[in-house]
C-alpha cells in the first residue's frame, strides 16, 4: 500500500510539474503574440489620427468609365460547374467595359464546368475559354500558366498587348468599381490588392462565420497598417491586379531557369508569393480600400467553407504554403518592417502549439482542481513573473476580443460584432487542426518533393443568394 501511495503521488507530482510549464510556455507565447498584436493596434490609431489611413468613397456613377488599355482576368476553373456560370455572368454584368477579357480556365475531364462557362457566356465575345489538354485538377498555378500562354498567343495574333491581369476565383462575386479601381491604381503600381469579404451563411455562423471576423480586422486594419508602412504586401489570390509588364519580366526571369509562366506550380500559396515578389521590386504594390456612393465596401464577396473538415484542409495549405514554403523559396528580407511581417505571416504552427498547450492546460487543470477538492493535491503557487505574465494575457485578451468584435460589427453588424468574440475558441481549434496537419504535410514534402494541392469545393454563389434577397423584398 505504501509503495502504491508513493506511486499515486510522484504520478501527481508530475501533473504538477506539466502544468507549471505548460503555464509558463503558454502565457510567456501569449504575452510575445499580444506585444505584437498591440503594436499593429498603436501603429493604426497613429497613423488614424495622422490622416494618413482613410476609406475614401468613389464619387456615383465611377466604375462604367473605359478603362486605360485591355485588361484581362483569369479565373481556374475545376469542378465548378455550380458557381461558374453565376461568376461569368455577374462580372460580364459588372463590367461592362469592352477592354475587357476573361480567360476561364477548364479541363477536357471536366465537361460540367465546360458547359456551365459556355452556357454564361450568353454570345458575349469577352469570353475566352481555355481547355487545358492535362487531366484535372492540376494546380492553380499550373492552370494560371497555361492562361497566362493563352493570353500571350493572343497578344502575338491580334497585335494588342494587355495593359492589367486580374486574378480571381470561380466562385467569386465582384463590385461594380473594382475593375475600373484596379486599373487606376495600376497605372503607378505593379501589383494593387482589393480587401476580401466573405460573406455570412446562415446555416455556417460558427465555421464560415470566423473567416468574416479574420478577414474584417485583418483587411481593416493589419492589411492598411502593412501598406501604410510600406511593407510587402501578399496577394489574396483574389481581387488582385498586376501590370502586364510585370508578370512578363517575372515569366521571363522563370523562363532563364527553365520554368514556363509566372507563376509556380510547386508553391500552395503562389499568389502570396507573387504578390511579395512585386511589392519588392519595380513599382511596388498598394492596398485598396474603398467604398461606393452607397458606402459599401469595394470588396471580392465569396462563401468560404461551411464545414470543419473543408475549413481545416483550406488553413492547413494556407500554412503550408506561407510559413514552410514561404521560409523556403522566399527566404528573409533585410528591412526590419518586412521581417516583422513574414514573422507574422509564418507564425501559424508555432501559434498552433501555443493555443493546443493552453487548452491542454485548461484540461489538465481541471483535474487538478478536481484533486485539490479531494484533498490530494496542493495549489500551485505561482511566481511573480508568472502572476504578471497571466495577467497580461488576460488583458491582452479581452482587448484582442473587443478589437475583432469592432471590426466584425463595422463590417458586418452589431449581432456579427457579438458573436465574434464567441468564435474566438472555434477559430483556435480551427487553426490547432491546421497547424498539425501543415506539418505534416511538409514533411512529406520533404520525404518525396512531391505538394498536394487540397482544393476547395464550391456549391453556393453569393450572387445567387443577393438575387433571391432582392426579389423577396421585391414581392413583399
Amino acid at each position: 500500500m505504501i509503495a502504491d501511495g508513493a506511486t499515486a503521488w510522484t504520478a501527481l507530482d508530475w501533473l504538477l510539474l506539466v502544468e507549471r510549464e505548460l503555464l509558463a510556455f503558454s502565457a510567456f507565447w501569449f504575452c510575445i503574440g499580444l506585444l505584437d498584436e498591440f503594436a499593429i493596434d498603436l501603429a493604426y490609431l497613429g497613423l488614424r489620427l495622422k490622416g494618413r489611413i482613410q476609406t475614401p468613397r468613389l464619387p456615383v456613377g465611377y466604375g462604367a468609365e473605359p478603362l486605360s488599355g485591355p485588361c484581362a482576368v483569369m479565373i481556374p476553373a475545376f469542378g465548378e460547374s455550380q458557381v461558374i456560370g453565376t461568376t461569368i455572368g455577374h462580372m460580364l454584368a459588372s463590367w461592362p467595359q469592352r477592354e475587357l477579357t476573361l480567360y476561364i480556365g477548364c479541363y477536357s475531364n471536366d465537361p460540367a464546368t465546360v458547359a456551365a462557362a459556355i452556357a454564361a457566356s450568353a454570345d458575349d465575345l469577352r469570353l475566352r475559354l481555355v481547355l487545358l489538354g492535362a487531366r484535372g485538377p492540376t494546380t492553380k498555378a499550373d492552370c494560371l500558366n497555361r492562361l497566362y500562354a493563352a493570353l500571350c498567343a493572343d497578344e502575338e495574333r491580334q497585335g494588342r498587348h494587355f495593359v492589367n491581369v486580374l486574378l480571381h476565383d470561380a466562385e467569386d462575386m465582384v463590385h461594380p468599381c473594382a475593375l475600373q479601381a484596379v486599373d487606376t491604381a495600376l497605372v503607378l503600381r505593379d501589383f494593387v490588392q482589393l480587401p476580401v469579404r466573405p460573406e455570412p451563411q446562415d446555416s455556417s455562423r460558427w465555421i464560415a462565420g470566423h473567416y468574416s471576423d479574420e478577414f474584417a480586422e485583418n483587411h481593416a486594419k493589419g492589411m492598411v497598417v502593412r501598406a501604410a508602412l510600406g511593407a510587402s504586401i501578399p496577394a489574396a489570390g483574389v481581387g488582385c491586379g498586376f501590370s502586364r509588364a510585370a508578370l512578363g519580366q517575372l515569366a521571363e526571369r522563370r523562363a532563364a531557369e527553365g520554368e514556363f509562366g509566372p507563376f509556380a506550380p510547386e508553391c500552395l500559396t503562389e499568389d502570396y508569393e507573387l504578390g511579395m515578389m512585386l511589392s519588392r521590386q519595380g513599382r511596388g504594390s498598394a492596398f485598396l480600400r474603398l467604398r461606393d456612393d452607397a458606402g459599401q465596401l469595394v470588396a471580392t464577396r465569396s462563401y468560404f467553407p461551411n464545414r470543419l473538415d473543408a475549413a481545416v484542409r483550406q488553413k492547413t495549405r494556407w500554412v503550408h504554403g506561407i510559413a514552410f514554403q514561404g521560409w523556403d523559396r522566399m527566404g528573409w528580407s533585410f528591412r526590419p518592417v518586412d521581417v516583422w511581417m513574414a514573422l507574422r505571416d509564418r507564425r501559424g504552427p508555432l501559434t498552433a502549439l501555443v493555443l493546443a498547450s493552453a487548452y491542454l492546460l485548461l484540461v489538465l487543470d481541471a483535474v487538478l482542481i478536481g484533486l485539490h477538492a479531494l484533498g490530494m493535491v496542493n495549489v500551485l503557487a505561482l511566481s511573480w513573473p508568472l502572476k504578471s505574465m497571466l495577467l497580461a494575457s488576460f488583458i491582452g485578451f479581452l482587448w484582442r476580443a473587443m478589437s475583432r468584435a469592432v471590426f466584425t460589427a463595422r463590417e458586418y453588424g452589431w449581432r456579427e460584432g457579438l458573436r465574434a468574440v464567441l468564435r474566438i475558441p472555434v477559430a483556435n481549434v480551427i487553426a490547432i487542426m491546421a497547424g498539425r496537419r501543415a506539418l505534416g504535410a511538409y514533411f512529406r514534402s520533404l520525404q518525396d518533393g512531391q505538394v498536394t494541392w487540397d482544393k476547395t469545393v464550391h456549391d453556393r454563389h453569393p450572387a445567387t443568394a443577393t438575387a433571391t434577397a432582392r426579389a423577396r423584398t421585391v414581392r413583399a
